[in-house]
C-alpha cells in the first residue's frame, strides 16, 4: 500500500461511521459508495485528506481513512479461517521475513499471510504459495489483486506432498491440517540456517511436528501461543473489554541445520535437536 496525503484514484479507502462500523473499498472515479447510511460519490472522496470528515446524501459522517494492514486483513472475503493479525506480526517477525527475500507457504486459504508476507518482501521480493484446491486459490488470488499485492505472488496448485519446485528459499509458512507430514519437503527447499514457521490449533498436532523437526535435522525449536486483550478506552472507567482473542493456535518456529561429521560439532548439534534418546512413537 502507498501511503500519502490526499485519497487518490486507486487507493483502498475505508469509511467508519460513528458506531466503529467501517466499509473498505477501491476508489474509481464515476462510481459510489452506497450503504443504508446513504451514498457517497467516489469523486467527493478523491483527492480529500486523509482522516477527514466526509458525508453521505442523507447527512450521515463518515472518517475517510487508510485501511491498516489488519484492517484488511479482517475485511477478507474468505471460505477458510483466516490467521488473526496478532499470530501474523509475531510470525513475520520470528522467521525474519523482510525486503527482497524469496518465501514460500503452503496452504493459500484465503490469502491473509500471503498477503502480509508478499507486503513484508516488498516489490523486490517473492512469495511462491502452494494450495490444492483451485476454489480457494482463485479466492486468494481475487484477495491479492484487491490490495495490489498480486503480481508479488507465484500461485501454484498442488498437491504438497508431491514436493516442490524451489530450493534455497528465505523461509517457509505451512498452514496445512498435517504439517508432520511434510517437514522433508520444506527442508529439501530450505536454504541452510533458513526459517520455517507452521500454526496447529491441537498439542497432538504440535507433538508429531516436533518429532518431525527433529528427525529432519531442524533446531532452536520453539513453541507458543499469544493472547491479546482489548481495554475500555473510556479514561474515566479503564477496564478489559469483555471479550478476548485467546488461544487461535499453537505457534511453532525452528531453523534448518547441517548435521556435522566433524566429531567436535557432533555432540553439540544432537544436543541442539535433541534426539538423543528420542524415539518416534
Amino acid at each position: 500500500m502507498k501511503y500519502s496525503l490526499h485519497a487518490r484514484e486507486g487507493d483502498l479507502a475505508q469509511l467508519v461511521g460513528l458506531t466503529h462500523k467501517h466499509f473498505i473499498f477501491t476508489l474509481k472515479a464515476g462510481e459510489r459508495f452506497q450503504s443504508h447510511r446513504g451514498i457517497i460519490p467516489h469523486d467527493e472522496l478523491i483527492g480529500a485528506a486523509w482522516g477527514s470528515q466526509v458525508f453521505s446524501h442523507t447527512g450521515a459522517p463518515f472518517f475517510l481513512l487508510q485501511p491498516s494492514m489488519s484492517d484488511i486483513l479482517n475485511d477478507l472475503p474468505r471460505t477458510t479461517q483466516i490467521l488473526y493479525p496478532k499470530d501474523i506480526g509475531y510470525i513475520l517477525m520470528q522467521m525474519g521475513i523482510a525486503e527482497g527475500q524469496t518465501v514460500l507457504e503452503a496452504g493459500t486459504g484465503s490469502g491473509a499471510m500471503t498477503i502480509a508476507m508478499s507486503a513484508a518482501v516488498g516489490a523486490s521480493g517473492r512469495i511462491v504459495s502452494y494450495e490444492k484446491n483451485a476454489d480457494t486459490q482463485n479466492l486468494a488470488k481475487k484477495n491479492l489483486e484487491r490490495v495490489g499485492l498480486a503480481p508479488r505472488v507465484d500461485f501454484k496448485l498442488r498437491d504438497i506432498q508431491e514436493g516442490f519446485d524451489e530450493t534455497d528459499a528465505d523461509a517457509f509458512f505451512l498452514d496445512v491440517q498435517t504439517p508432520f507430514e511434510y517437514i522433508k519437503q520444506v527442508r529439501a527447499t530450505l536454504k541452510p540456517g533458513g526459517f520455517f514457521g507452521t500454526l496447529m490449533p491441537t498439542y497432538n498436532q504440535v507433538e508429531k511436528t516436533l518429532y518431525a523437526l527433529k528427525k529432519h535435522h531442524f533446531a532452536f525449536v520453539e513453541v507458543c501461543e499469544l493472547m491479546l486483550r482489548y481495554y475500555k478506552t473510556n479514561p474515566a472507567r479503564l477496564r478489559p473489554t469483555d471479550r478476548m482473542i485467546a488461544h487461535s493456535g499453537y505457534l511453532v518456529f525452528a531453523r534448518k541445520i547441517e548435521p556435522s561429521d566433524d566429531p567436535r560439532g557432533e555432540k553439540l548439534a544432537k544436543e541442539i535437536i535433541g534426539i538423543e534418546e528420542e524415539r518416534e512413537e
